[in-house]
């Protein structure tokens, strides 16, 4: 259960997960292998790091299973590498669920929102009309709760932002194509969904 709750709200590799749950190698990949046979979770090879897999759950098979409050922060930033789809596209989902501020930046920030970006979030009902990438560096606060919605942008930040969450949502930019944007988007709505409840600003609720 304790894997479980820990996965509701973002993916972790197995070594991120023992280190956190404090169970040793043997015994978490017991109860990995449990977990898989009864499709509870599933892994994907990481973009960044390819030694690397990311766990993560199927929520589809867990319906009744709802997050509590677990997370107080006065602002929720999302991250990744270039900062011109993913994030974005997180941060206008953010908005439509949340009172809570939040913002969007890259570990590399390339020089614009990504035009099939902008026509995903349009198709949804989403703006990002003055939507700009920015560095992690010029955005970030010490209270920000991160979210990490690439595997490349998780794994550069390193010890920066300890307390994050991590996303592994595929690049849609590799392929370049519509359904590739379209795909992401979906990821992330369904994610936001569950986050949302999740986190409430300090001192107060963010209803």
């Amino acid at each position: 259960m304790a894997i479980i709750d820990r996965l509701l709200l973002g993916d972790a590799s197995p070594g991120e997960l023992g280190q956190e749950l404090g169970l040793p190698s043997n015994l978490l990949a017991h109860h990995l292998k449990l977990l898989e046979q009864v499709r509870l979770i599933e892994r994907s090879r990481s973009e960044g790091d390819r030694r690397r897999t990311y766990l993560r759950l199927r929520v589809q098979d867990l319906a009744d299973t709802m997050p509590t409050p677990l997370r107080t922060a006065p602002r929720v930033v999302f991250v990744c590498t270039h900062n011109s789809a993913r994030s974005h596209l997180a941060a206008a989902l953010w908005k439509r669920h949340s009172t809570i501020p939040t913002a969007s930046a890259g570990t590399d920030p390339a020089r614009r929102v990504h035009p099939r970006a902008l026509t995903a979030a349009r198709k949804h009902g989403l703006s990002l009309a003055s939507a700009h990438t920015a560095h992690i560096d010029e955005t970030l606060r010490p209270d920000d709760l991160v979210v990490a919605v690439c595997d490349n942008a998780h794994e550069q930040l390193g010890s920066q932002a300890p307390d994050r969450l991590h996303w592994s949502v595929p690049d849609p930019t590799r392929t370049g194509t519509d359904d590739a944007f379209a795909d992401a988007l979906s990821d992330l709505a369904d994610r936001v969904d569950r986050l949302a409840p999740a986190v409430r600003p300090p001192g107060g609720s963010d209803d």
